[in-house]
């Protein structure tokens, strides 16, 4: 007798999170990945109809092997399937918009290299929290399953989000510039490099790697902090860009080498394309309502599901809307004029729009990145990680700490007080002398996510270190009396 989806599903111990159903990479197996993609045909053909599915994948070495069971599975299930290989998520996205297709995307985007996960579409955009819900409900059985080779892949479904950049911007945008381009193992490396390329600017190609590299936007590593101080003092660049594992974060550097953070350069590619109206979440910079360059401004738990939700509910009442996260990532949630042009919505992260709207605004203004930056330097913020920390670590002390927020004041050294200002997501702090911290739990990782904001970059990286040290000491040890 065949096992059902749900039951296979629950089972394996992937889970979805902010971003896509994650696990370790050995959950994924070819009996999980074809309940996935039997869940994905029967819960999401039902809402939005489709008979073919592009999928693509991330440099990490389960790959490959991902993409082979879930192309056998939906080839199995008579869906048609086209191959897109290693390119960014968004290129995979808008290709399955342009075509009424749905899509699956393989990639952990910026977790550890022992972990993995999948990015559902269908034919109208990412899946929302409805749709993830009906994918982990789904009683229909699994039977046997014959792993087929892995086609080889169709280079032209990156096509259109290649020439969404160049057919838009000015072909001048880039030139004369000098940019960098930080390789890694995104899946986006030769894709920007010739973008870029093609708008006029010289590229230089830094730090390729055949190993994957986990890069994480909002908890940068003082490896790629140093790189970027002494790839742009070296080669004399204007800018630096890298992205995440899967393309749909970026990673921007000015010509100091110091790397912008995602919520910042979202202010700046939200004015540049001239929006009206922001989704984001509510750990992204308060400098977007101080501002007051955007008419409405929503705030939401932390995820793309989420910032997506409520941009389809903007897009009823402003003509040009967006949304962007803390760790990066443009969602276009209208079309957007530029010059005359139309640059089509894709209401998915993005990593490369955020680049050429900044270049653009840049170009528009005559002042570099850290001139554009330092108009909204009134509030600063810093983030990072603890990983290994469990849920239920996690959850116990975020407990204690909304009930006796003074202990967080402890923690911290701090002289005066806290308040609990949100529990949307995870528990959000104000504290005296201006300061907000926030902890939660990653919906995609073991790890517990501090975020901290201030009126000084100093005290916002201060607390953020203090915190996660204070946390690791209260972890280790006895649980304190309540």
């Amino acid at each position: 007798m065949s096992a059902d989806c749900a039951h296979l599903i629950a089972q394996s111990g992937i889970q979805f999170g902010t971003s896509g159903a994650r696990g370790l990479n050995t959950q994924f197996t070819a009996q999980v990945c074809h309940a996935f993609m039997v869940a994905m045909v029967e819960q999401m053909g039902a809402r939005y109809p489709f008979d073919t599915v592009v999928l693509g994948m991330d440099n990490r070495p389960s790959s490959p092997q991902i993409a082979q069971y879930c192309i056998s599975a939906l080839r199995a299930l008579g869906i048609k399937v086209c191959f897109g290989g290693v390119l960014p998520t968004p290129a995979l996205a808008l290709y399955a918009q342009r075509n009424a297709m749905a899509a699956v995307m393989v990639t952990g985007s910026h977790i550890p290299h022992d972990r993995n996960g999948l990015k559902f579409y269908h034919p109208r955009g990412e899946i929302d929290k409805v749709d993830e819900a009906a994918i982990l409900a789904c009683r229909s059985g699994v039977g046997p399953l014959t792993i087929q080779p892995l086609p080889a892949p169709d280079s032209q479904i990156g096509a259109p989000y290649l020439s969404r950049a160049i057919d838009v911007f000015p072909a001048d945008l880039c030139a004369g510039l000098r940019i960098g381009l930080y390789e890694h193992t995104s899946a986006g490396r030769e894709l920007y490099a010739s973008v870029l390329r093609t708008l006029g600017a010289q590229v230089i190609c830094l730090g390729h790697s055949e190993e994957f590299v986990p890069v994480d936007t909002e908890a940068l590593s003082e490896q790629d902090i140093a790189k970027a101080e002494h790839w742009t003092k070296e080669h004399q660049l204007d800018l630096l860009f890298s992205t995440d594992g899967d393309g749909d974060r970026p990673m921007i550097a000015d010509h100091t080498g110091q790397w912008h953070r995602g919520d910042m350069l979202g202010l700046l590619s939200a004015k540049a394309l001239g929006i009206e109206a922001l989704s984001v979440p509510l750990n992204c910079n308060s400098s977007l309502e101080l501002s007051g360059e955007f008419e409405q401004i929503q705030r939401t738990r932390i995820g793309s599901p989420y910032v997506i939700e409520q941009l389809a509910v903007l897009a009823e009442h402003y003509e040009a809307v967006a949304g962007f996260e803390a760790n990066g990532g443009f969602l276009l949630g209208s079309d957007i004029t530029i010059e005359g042009k139309t640059l089509v919505r894709l209401p998915t992260r993005d990593a490369l729009l955020p680049l050429l709207a900044i270049l653009y605004l840049s170009k528009q203004c005559g002042a570099n990145l850290a001139q554009l930056m330092s108009q909204y330097g009134s509030r600063f913020t810093a983030s990072h990680r603890l990983q290994g920390i469990e849920k239920t670590a996690s959850d116990r002390l975020l407990a204690l700490l909304q009930e006796q927020p003074q202990r967080l004041a402890t923690m911290l050294a701090c002289r005066g007080t806290a308040k609990v200002l949100s529990t949307l997501d995870g528990v959000r702090f104000a504290l005296d002398a201006d300061c907000i911290v926030h902890l939660r739990q990653s919906g995609n990782a073991p790890e517990l996510r501090c975020y901290a904001e201030a009126p000084s970059q100093q005290q916002a990286n201060e607390l953020v270190e203090t915190l996660l040290s204070a946390v690791v000491q209260n972890l280790s040890s006895p649980a304190p009396d309540s």
